[in-house]
C-alpha cells in the first residue's frame, strides 16, 4: 500500500475520533446547561443574564430557590450574591451558557 494512502487513511481517522468527541462534548454540555438552569430556579426564575470573560451574571427573581451548591458541582469556581443577582465564575463556558439561556428566556 503507498505511504502517502497510508496517511490519509490515518488522518481521516484521527478527524472521525474528534468529531465524535466534540459531539459527545456538546451533548454533556447541554446537560450542563439544562441542570445550571434547573439550579437557578428554572427559566421563570432568570430575569436577565449576562456574561463577561469567564463571570456568568443571572439576574434573579428568587435568589433564596438557588441551589448554589449544585452550581458549584457542575463546575463554578465561585458564586457571588448581591441581592437579586449571582456572579458565577466558570472557566469559558460563560459565553455559552448565556447564549443558551438567552434561547430559552
Amino acid at each position: 500500500m503507498n505511504t502517502a494512502l497510508q496517511y490519509v487513511i490515518i488522518a481521516l481517522v484521527i478527524l472521525i475520533i474528534l468529531a465524535v468527541a466534540l459531539k459527545l462534548t456538546r451533548k454533556d454540555f447541554a446537560i450542563k446547561e439544562n441542570k445550571l438552569i434547573g439550579f437557578l430556579g428554572g427559566k421563570d426564575n432568570i430575569i436577565n443574564a449576562e456574561c463577561n470573560m469567564s463571570r456568568f451574571k443571572v439576574i434573579l427573581k428568587d435568589v433564596t430557590i438557588v441551589d448554589k451548591e449544585a452550581i458549584q458541582k457542575l463546575g463554578a469556581k465561585g458564586i457571588v450574591e448581591i441581592d437579586n443577582q449571582l456572579k458565577i465564575i466558570f472557566d469559558n463556558n460563560a459565553k455559552q451558557l448565556k447564549k443558551y439561556i438567552d434561547e430559552i428566556i
